[in-house]
C-alpha cells in the first residue's frame, strides 16, 4: 500500500477541508461556546439526580448491547468453526451471513469509543484487535499478483499459527499490518474485491486443495475465538453484577459520564465518521480506503454507526427504560434537544440511504448523486457533531471532537 499521512491526522484535517473550516488547531481547543448561529449559549446545568440517572441507563445500555453483539458473533464463531471443520459452499456462504449479521449489531457500539473506556482504554483496550482497518491484505494471505504473500503463507518465518502469533502480529511494523478482528475475518471469508460491481468472491478450494488450506483454516477458527474473548471482556468490564473493573469508575462521577457520552457521540459524528470513514475515501477515491471492502458491508457500518449516536443520546435499546440524556436536555434546554434530535434522525435516514456498494459512490465527478450524497452527508455529520460539542458547553461540560 502506499505510504500516507497517518489516517486519523489525514482524517481530521480532510474532514475541515471539505467542509471550508479552519485548519487542523490543537487537539486540547475547548468546543465553541456558541451555537450555530453565533448566538452565545448559557451555561445550564443539570442536576445530580438526572446526571446519575443518565449514567445509569447508558451503563445499562452499553452493557445490553456489547451482550447482543456477542450472541451473534458467537453464531459467526460457530458458523465459522463448521465450515472449517467441513469445507462447503454452503458453510462459506453460511460464515459470510454470519459475519454480517453480526456486525449489523457491531455498529452502533462504535459509539462507547473515544473517552479511554474499556473497549480503547490506551493501556489494554483491545479495540485494535477488534476492528482496526484498513487492513493490508498481503500481511495476512496471498493477493493477486503475489501468491506467497501473508502470514499464511509463510509457514518458514510462522512455523505455527497461534493465537499469540497473532496477537503479536496485529499492528507489528505498520498500521495497516492487521492480523485480528471483523476485518481480518472478513478478508479470510471473501478475500480481496477486485469486482467493480460486487464483493470478494474467495474461492472454496482456499479451504479445500490448497496447500495451505489447513493453517488457513487454523488462522480463520482463532480470530473467531479471540473475537469473542475480546468482546467479552469488554462487556465484563460494564457488568456489575460480575464485578465490572470499570462501571462502578464511571458511575461514581457521573458529570465526567455525561461528559464521556457527549465526547463520544460528536468524535463519532465528526471525526471518525464524516472523516475517517467517509471523507478520506471520498477524496482518495481508493476502495481500500473504504471500512469493509472486501464484503462491500461498508454503508451498512455507516448507517450502524449513525444509529449508535442517535442511539446513546435517546437511550433507544430494546429492554432500557430508564433517563435518556435527551429527556434531560429537554428540561433545560428544550430548544436544543429538539434541534440535535432532528439532525440525528436525519442523518440516520441518509446513512440508511446510501446505495451500496460504497466502493462505487465515492468514484466520479463530484456532481455524480454518489459522491453528491456522499459530501452532503459528511456536512451533515460534521455540523451534527458541532451540535453535540455545543450542547455540551450549554450543559456546562467542555468536550473535544478530535479522534
Amino acid at each position: 500500500m502506499t505510504a500516507r499521512l497517518p489516517r486519523r491526522l489525514v482524517a481530521v484535517c480532510l474532514a475541515a477541508s471539505l467542509l471550508g473550516a479552519a485548519a487542523c488547531g490543537d487537539d486540547d481547543d475547548a468546543a465553541s461556546s456558541t451555537d450555530d448561529g453565533g448566538t452565545e449559549i448559557t451555561e445550564v446545568a443539570l442536576s445530580a439526580e438526572d446526571t446519575l440517572a443518565v449514567a445509569e441507563t447508558y451503563a445499562e445500555l452499553v452493557h445490553a448491547s456489547y451482550t447482543d453483539v456477542i450472541n451473534e458473533t458467537l453464531e459467526l464463531r460457530t458458523a465459522i468453526n463448521d465450515f472449517v471443520a467441513a469445507p462447503s459452499d454452503a458453510g462459506l456462504a453460511a460464515a459470510k451471513q454470519a459475519w454480517l449479521d453480526a456486525r449489523v449489531l457491531y455498529g452502533p457500539t462504535e459509539v462507547f469509543r473515544f473517552y479511554d473506556g474499556p473497549i480503547d482504554n490506551p493501556e489494554d483496550g483491545p479495540e485494535g484487535q477488534i476492528n482496526a482497518w484498513p487492513l493490508d491484505e498481503a500481511y495476512v494471505d496471498y493477493v493477486d499478483g503475489d501468491p506467497a504473500a501473508g502470514i499464511i503463507n509463510d509457514a518458514a518465518g510462522v512455523p505455527e499459527i497461534t493465537t499469540d502469533v497473532l496477537v503479536a502480529a496485529n499492528e507489528e511494523g505498520g498500521e495497516s499490518n492487521i492480523s485480528t478482528g471483523w476485518h481480518a475475518i472478513e478478508f479470510l471469508l471473501w478475500g480481496q474485491d477486485l469486482a467493480a460491481d460486487g464483493p470478494g468472491a474467495r474461492p472454496l478450494t482456499d479451504y479445500t486443495t490448497s496447500e495451505v488450506a489447513e493453517r488457513r483454516g487454523t488462522y480463520l477458527k482463532l480470530l473467531g475465538d479471540l473475537l469473542v474473548a475480546d468482546l467479552t471482556s469488554v462487556r465484563d468490564a460494564w457488568d456489575p453484577a460480575a464485578g465490572g473493573t470499570y462501571v462502578e469508575e464511571f458511575l461514581a462521577d457521573p458529570d465526567q459520564a455525561v461528559t464521556n457520552i457527549l465526547r463520544s457521540m460528536g468524535a463519532l459524528s465528526a471525526g471518525e465518521l464524516a472523516g475517517e470513514r467517509i471523507a478520506v475515501a471520498y477524496d482518495t477515491k481508493d476502495q481500500e480506503d473504504e471500512h469493509s471492502c472486501f464484503s462491500d458491508n461498508t454503508t451498512v457500518d455507516i448507517a450502524g454507526n449513525a444509529a449508535g449516536i442517535r442511539m446513546v443520546y435517546l437511550a433507544d435499546y430494546q429492554g432500557i427504560d430508564g433517563t435518556s440524556l435527551s429527556e434531560v436536555v429537554a428540561k433545560a434546554e428544550p430548544e436544543l434537544d429538539a434541534a440535535l434530535r432532528t439532525q440525528l434522525d436525519a442523518n440516520v435516514a441518509a446513512a440508511t440511504a446510501l446505495v451500496a456498494p460504497f466502493d462505487q459512490l465515492i468514484l466520479g465527478e463530484d456532481t455524480a448523486p454518489g459522491r453528491a450524497s456522499l459530501l452532503a452527508l459528511i456536512e451533515s455529520l460534521q455540523a451534527q457533531g458541532d451540535a453535540v460539542a455545543g450542547l455540551a458547553d450549554a450543559l456546562g461540560y467542555s468536550i473535544t471532537l478530535d479522534i
